[in-house]
């Protein structure tokens, strides 16, 4: 096998129609060997029935697992632990790729260069843009999954999102697997398994290849254009990148486990909330507030994991890209 397409699914069967419909239908060379691998996450609705149904209209394409090990870091794990192509392709239960998205993101994974590549992730709008966000301000839009590093096609020095990335399987084997720790869960919108697994991979010195052509629709639903939903996004991101990076610059400083400048960060942008003068921008800033807020409770909770996993040089520039100061 050559290409296994591994899309992990929990609790979202109505948008997995609308997911597998357009993985099914890629468009790749007659000689390519592919399949795509349903990880059912403990579902509780419908996605059995689904990813069954397609099995039996698509018997030599598509393969459903279940893992009841709740966490998506464990349900990925299991893909990549059963499939059998030697190029592993990664999307997510609610997008659609276009026709050539599997060839096009796999493509530049046939010269031993590149070790990894990833796509271009487009939110799709169904309403208008509320007035308070700025959805060029990739920060601000995080919650959206948006991934866009313009049309050229070339090196790739920050790790892809996990809907629109791929990895040779060897790479799993040299690297290891996705931190269970990391990862969203029931109860928890606790993420960053992609990221960290791709800032792992950069550390070590592999290269990645970014193909603007390799692209997938992230539509936009109602219950994400909420304020709440985007506090509480970059709340759990701020608890998510103490858990990957640990305290970040390196500090003798600490109260209760946390050190002293995550307080004046909090101060900080506190203060630039209460000033700002646009929506937006006075948005963006709370947003600062609540991730800092999630960094110091990580902190509190876990100070000698914080402390342990305080990074290299090189990790804490590779994380500098991800979280975009």
């Amino acid at each position: 096998m050559d290409i296994t397409i591994v899309l992990c699914t929990y609790n979202r069967c109505k948008s997995l129609v609308t997911a597998l419909n357009s993985a099914v239908a890629s468009e790749l060379p007659e000689f390519v060997e592919w399949e795509i691998v349903v990880v059912d996450n403990n579902s509780k609705d419908a996605t059995r029935e689904v990813v069954e149904g397609f099995c039996n209209r698509y018997p030599s394409r598509i393969r459903y697992l279940f893992e009841p090990k709740q966490g998506k870091s464990n349900a990925l794990n299991t893909g990549i632990r059963e499939a059998s192509g030697h190029i592993l392709a990664f999307m997510d239960d609610d997008v659609r790729v276009e026709l050539d998205w599997a060839q096009k993101l796999t493509a530049p994974l046939q010269a031993l260069q590149w070790s990894g590549s990833g796509g271009r992730v487009v939110p799709e709008w169904f309403r208008p843009v509320p007035r308070w966000l700025n959805p060029q301000a990739w920060y601000a839009a995080g919650p959206l999954v948006q991934f866009d590093l313009g049309d050229k096609a070339g090196e790739l020095f920050e790790p892809p999102f996990g809907t629109n990335m791929a990895f040779r399987k060897s790479v799993f084997e040299r690297y290891g697997d996705f931190l269970p720790e990391l990862g969203p869960r029931p109860g928890s919108e606790i993420r960053n398994e992609d990221t960290e697994f791709g800032a792992r991979v950069l550390a070590a010195g592999e290269r990645l290849r970014y193909e603007p052509s390799a692209i997938v629709h992230h539509p936009v639903p109602d219950n994400r254009i909420d304020k709440k939903f985007f506090l509480a996004w970059w709340y759990h991101k701020g608890g998510a990148s103490i858990r990957q990076f640990g305290v970040r610059p390196r500090t003798k400083h600490y109260v209760a486990g946390v050190p002293l400048y995550l307080f004046r960060n909090l101060l900080v942008w506190t203060l630039k909330w209460m000033l700002a003068f646009s929506p937006w921008q006075r948005f963006s800033n709370k947003l600062n507030v609540w991730t800092k807020v999630g960094e110091i409770l990580e902190c509190y909770r876990n100070p000698l994991a914080a402390r342990r996993m305080e990074n290299s040089g090189r990790q804490a520039r590779v994380a500098v890209l991800i979280d975009g100061r």
